[in-house]
């Protein structure tokens, strides 16, 4: 089976695992989680006074990685206008060098500023904009189709705070919200955008409704805060072993009636259910193997 490139790997990944940059002897283990991407946090999860301090202790532990980890890597960085983005950007193009797969956009806004964030990193390195506010749904589809762009990601707590939101459990005000990041990401030819995180951490229960309507709604994956999350999140968005041998015998039936309308186990079978079928085994191999 040939390897998948780094831009595959990122379409297809399905668990997005934070990692704080101040705790970089735990970004091994985050990539022994079998997460199909880690995502190293300059932003949040690292305090003012820190981020120097943290920037170079992820460039030590890039260094210390194998090209496979590390193409399994993204930074987030701070957000555009903040005093870190530059230096941010500057270390994230120095990781990008040595393999790592990109960067992770904090409140991305503007196309402009992706491009230019594309331009140092180089054409190699991807990015995966956050939208996490009002401005950046109102950019969705400049920036699903800014350059390098490779995946969709929301930020909903951040976006919740931005409009002064007040959100029930299951989160019913933000499926507008949702439904746009989907749209916008197949108006881009995008893989399926990337939900937000669930910070139960010690509920799954929780986790698995999160998920659950993520999936529904047509996202292709979810960030996770904590190893335990991995699991279940990706076991969520596997396909059914189930669905996939229904879509391998409709689609190995399908040449067979040269196009036309055909039935199989008394379910008609017509374009948009091949066109089903087919996506089914194309997400097949979207889960990775821990390292």
């Amino acid at each position: 089976m040939a390897v998948p490139s780094t831009h595959q790997a990122m379409a297809r990944a399905t668990a997005f695992l934070f990692v704080p940059a101040t705790r970089p002897e735990r970004i091994a283990k985050a990539l022994a989680s079998g997460a199909g991407a880690v995502v190293v946090d300059l932003e949040d999860a690292v305090a003012p006074d820190e981020k120097a301090a943290a920037r170079t202790a992820m460039l030590a532990a890039v260094k210390a990685l194998d090209p496979v980890q590390r193409a399994r890597l993204l930074v987030r960085t701070n957000a555009v206008g903040t005093p870190w983005h530059s230096d941010d950007v500057a270390a994230v193009a120095a990781c990008v060098a040595l393999g790592l797969a990109g960067a992770m956009l904090a409140k991305a806004e503007s196309s402009v500023a992706l491009a230019a964030v594309a331009q140092a990193l180089g054409p190699q390195g991807l990015l995966v904009p956050l939208v996490e506010s009002n401005a950046g749904l109102d950019a969705l589809d400049a920036l699903a189709q800014a350059p390098q762009v490779v995946r969709l990601a929301f930020g909903h707590l951040d976006f919740q705070v931005d409009l002064g939101l007040e959100c029930a459990a299951d989160e019913a005000e933000l499926l507008p919200v949702r439904l746009a990041l989907v749209r916008a990401s197949r108006r881009a030819g995008l893989a399926a955008p990337v939900d937000g995180v669930t910070t139960a951490t010690d509920d799954l229960a929780r986790l698995a409704e999160d998920t659950a309507r993520s999936r529904r709604m047509g996202f292709g994956g979810k960030l996770c805060i904590h190893p335990a999350q991995v699991a279940p999140v990706q076991a969520a968005f596997a396909p059914d072993p189930a669905a996939l041998a229904w879509a391998r015998r409709v689609l190995d039936e399908a040449p067979a009636h040269g196009g036309a309308v055909f039935r199989l186990d008394g379910r008609m079978v017509d374009a948009p259910v091949l066109a089903l079928a087919a996506r089914l085994l194309a997400r097949a191999g979207d889960q990775p193997t821990a390292v």
